[in-house]
């Protein structure tokens, strides 16, 4: 076992408090949007016995500790990331690629010779991106595309769907994807037709205590408006389904959902990956064609995961090949034997203090992180919130992620 230390991502949209709230160290008045435990080479963490040495170089002088089922899936690398992820306002609207979608894009912007740091460059690495999100604190949203019926019934209790008709009709009679991908293409190419989101955002107001879906879709608006004055981006959003967690309370994403996250404090667990594919509320670089050549325009609703298990060991019910999530929350008078020994693992404390023994003994107090070898067997006791993250439990496949599960917001 040693002790990782996290590489911090101060991105315009991250929270001032939180992340360093959980660290323990005092706000430096920068916004800390994420804290990255893992060995992706954007962002590698590094050992507190050895400052110098990144997890990253760690792992590719000693592939053993990853684990053999990992290195013959995944060859040589750490399959996920785990980061603490903190938003004070909402992140772009975004979309991550298969496995063989990432492939390809990468290897066509290597072609074109874009430089990594370039700001068009959407595709960091040749992996696909599924994740999954556990609130630390009460979390929104937006994920997956609500049915079109519901769209436009939203639209016309605002008050505006005779306006926007030229927008929203084919809602109406259009098959379901068809009709959403013509209407999202639209909404992203609206700048020409502002007045139409300002019309939305002035209804958006009179209506923001309305209670209800309407409500929550007025709150939407206007919300995102505070961040993007005016951004066609809102009228994307608006198509999208809101969610909110609870703590504890988790969401998965494969690949292909187009989402964005609004505001809360989560624990983040993803495949090593930093693709990502923008279509709207951001400065950043858009690629709308892109876009589209990935985005499932099939209506979902969010689902709601919550940890399953007992007596201190719970595990978020996900089905990737990347990635598990488990949670460790025992009590003072017992103990938990870390699970998937064939595996390396991270694990951190973001509540309480946990001591570990293994191969040595590691005491950790919230906001401390560890990274376990393949082969070691823990034992943890202590009592508050630690969450791991492992490689999944299933075989790999050629094709995309399949998909998680369907429904229910809870």
């Amino acid at each position: 076992m040693r002790v990782l230390t996290g590489t911090v991502q101060h991105f315009v949209w991250g929270d001032r408090t939180e992340i360093p709230r959980i660290l323990g160290i005092e706000p430096d008045g920068e916004p800390w949007a994420e804290y990255w435990l893992g060995a992706h080479a954007s962002g590698p963490s590094s050992f507190d016995d050895a400052p110098g040495e990144t997890l990253a170089s760690y792992l590719s002088a000693n592939p053993e500790v990853i684990g053999e089922r990992n290195v013959e899936q995944f060859g040589a690398k750490l399959p996920y990331m785990m980061k603490l992820l903190s938003a004070a306002g909402p992140l772009s609207l975004q979309v991550h690629p298969t496995r063989d979608q990432a492939i390809e894009g990468y290897a066509k912007e290597t072609l074109m010779e874009i430089p990594f740091e370039d700001p068009s460059r959407s595709y960091k690495d040749d992996w696909p991106k599924p994740e999954a999100i556990v609130a630390l604190t009460r979390f929104e949203g937006l994920l997956g595309f609500r049915e079109p019926a519901e769209t436009v019934k939203l639209f016309e209790q605002l008050g505006v769907a005779h306006e926007l008709n030229s927008v929203i009709a084919p809602l109406r009679d259009r098959k379901e994807a068809l009709a959403l991908q013509e209407v999202f293409l639209d909404v992203l190419t609206i700048r020409k037709r502002r007045h139409l989101v300002d019309l939305v955002l002035a209804r958006a107001v009179e209506l923001l205590d309305a209670g209800g879906e309407l409500g929550e879709f007025a709150r939407t608006a206007v919300e995102i408006d505070e961040h993007f004055p005016g951004d066609a981006g809102i009228l994307a959003a608006l198509l999208l389904n809101r969610f909110t967690l609870e703590p504890g309370e988790a969401i998965a994403l494969e690949a292909g959902v187009m989402h964005a996250y609004l505001r809360g404090t989560a624990v983040e667990v993803m495949a090593a990956s930093d693709n990502i594919v923008r279509g709207g509320l951001t400065k950043k670089h858009i690629d709308v064609d892109g876009l589209l050549g990935l985005v499932n325009f099939e209506t979902r609703n969010p689902t709601i995961l919550r940890p399953e298990g007992g007596d201190g060991l719970y595990r978020y019910p996900t089905d990737f090949p990347e990635f598990e999530l488990w949670l460790m929350a025992p009590t003072t008078d017992r103990h938990v034997t870390l699970p998937r020994e064939d595996s390396a693992r991270i694990a951190l404390v973001t509540d309480g203090e946990f001591h570990l023994r293994g191969d040595g003994e590691v005491h950790l107090t919230r906001g401390q992180a560890v990274f376990i070898a393949a082969g070691e067997s823990v034992d943890v006791t202590g009592a508050g919130q630690m969450f791991m993250s492992t490689s999944g439990g299933r075989e790999i496949d050629t094709g995309s992620p399949d998909a998680l599960l369907d429904v229910a917001s809870g």
